[in-house]
């Protein structure tokens, strides 16, 4: 197969004022992988690229040269690209642009209809997902717990360090008091506390029977281990784990620091390829693990849910950013009692998102 390229940039655009401990986003930006065939142009596979501003290693001015650059090769080449040739290409070494990669490669050789994996999720199993409620007044969090628990989310993650703390303490003290303890809690702290204070942060929010806490201080900090020895609640790495790439330093820091669990984002940790070495080493070292979006697309999203059924899924995962963009690509993806599925009736809408 003799492959062709294109890609085109989008900007989606949130129905809502989406905030973290990082500050607000008004929108988000992605780049489409397009692969086909130069003998049969009208079957196609699709891969999204969207790295996040301030977080991922390759969210820097050069992104897009490198994906043109990627994209020119190809188009140049006059050989067959199995995957394992075309990975490669120097431009891979982005992890965002890999994942856009392994997404439109698999989809072109399944038949170019967004099937990525040959697995349950497309025949309509459903993968249960954490509801998340994002950082506002503590008056609008509360309407998001409300709102989230009415549409059947029974795992609730809120990301906190925005606020003031006695505030978000109030917002989970109402949770408990109104829901008690058949809710799930998360929290994702996005590594607003510090060492001087994070102990004793975990110890208040641990009286909430919370199940875990993510990335409670900025990457690299080098109190994490402690905090991870000595917390009160169950910790999570998330930022932590960008731009790991070397299986023996993935090893060497889930060793160190001993986390509970590790949270995966196949467009910031190494594409789908680096999120199955995070996995195989977290279970050796039995540490726990789920899969959430990184803001992307249906296009990606799509991707990740397929990817996420290729394993037994024990946990909630986190997928529910399906609803969180005016204007996202139409597609088969439902959100409905806590769970994401692919609803068959449904189809997908591309050709026109594409030109």
């Amino acid at each position: 197969m003799i492959l062709r390229a294109s890609y085109i940039k989008k900007v989606f655009e949130f129905g809502f004022d989406a905030r973290t401990s990082r500050g607000a986003m008004r929108d988000k930006t992605s780049w489409f992988i397009k692969l086909w065939n130069q003998d049969d142009p009208s079957r196609f596979g699709i891969g999204e690229s969207g790295p996040l501003p301030g977080l991922s290693v390759d969210a820097d001015p050069l992104f897009e040269s490198r994906l043109e650059t990627l994209v020119n090769d190809i188009n140049q080449s006059h050989q067959q690209l199995p995957l394992a040739e075309l990975l490669k290409h120097p431009s891979l070494r982005s992890p965002a642009i890999l994942f856009g990669v392994e997404t439109a490669y698999n989809d072109l050789i399944t038949g170019g209809a967004r099937k990525i994996f040959d697995n349950d999720f497309l025949k309509g199993k459903r993968i249960p997902i954490n509801g998340l409620v994002w950082m506002a007044s503590a008056d609008n969090m509360v309407k998001q717990v409300n709102e989230k628990i009415a549409a059947g989310f029974r795992c609730i993650k809120l990301k906190v360090g925005a606020l003031d703390f006695e505030q978000e303490c109030e917002v989970l003290e109402f949770m408990r008091k109104h829901f008690g303890n058949e809710i799930t809690i998360r929290l994702d702290a996005n590594g607003a506390f510090t060492r001087d204070n994070a102990i004793e942060k975990l110890e208040r929010l641990s009286k909430y029977n919370i199940h875990s806490i993510e990335q409670p201080l900025k990457k690299s900090d080098p109190g994490l281990k402690e905090i991870c020895e000595r917390s009160p609640i169950a910790i999570a790495l998330d930022e932590e784990l960008i731009g790991i790439d070397d299986p023996e330093e993935k090893n060497s820091l889930l060793c160190d620091t001993n986390p509970a669990y590790i949270i995966l984002k196949p467009t910031l940790h190494g594409g789908m390829r680096g999120c199955r070495e995070w996995i195989s080493i977290a279970e050796q070292l039995k540490a726990g693990w789920w899969i959430t979006s990184a803001l992307e697309s249906n296009i990606g999203l799509n991707a990740i849910c397929q990817f996420t059924a290729q394993y037994p899924v024990v946990l909630p995962q986190g997928l529910g950013t399906a609803m969180i963009y005016k204007n996202n690509i139409p597609s088969p993806l439902t959100v409905a009692d806590g769970h994401i599925f692919y609803d068959a009736t449904m189809s997908w809408q591309v050709d026109g998102f594409l030109k």
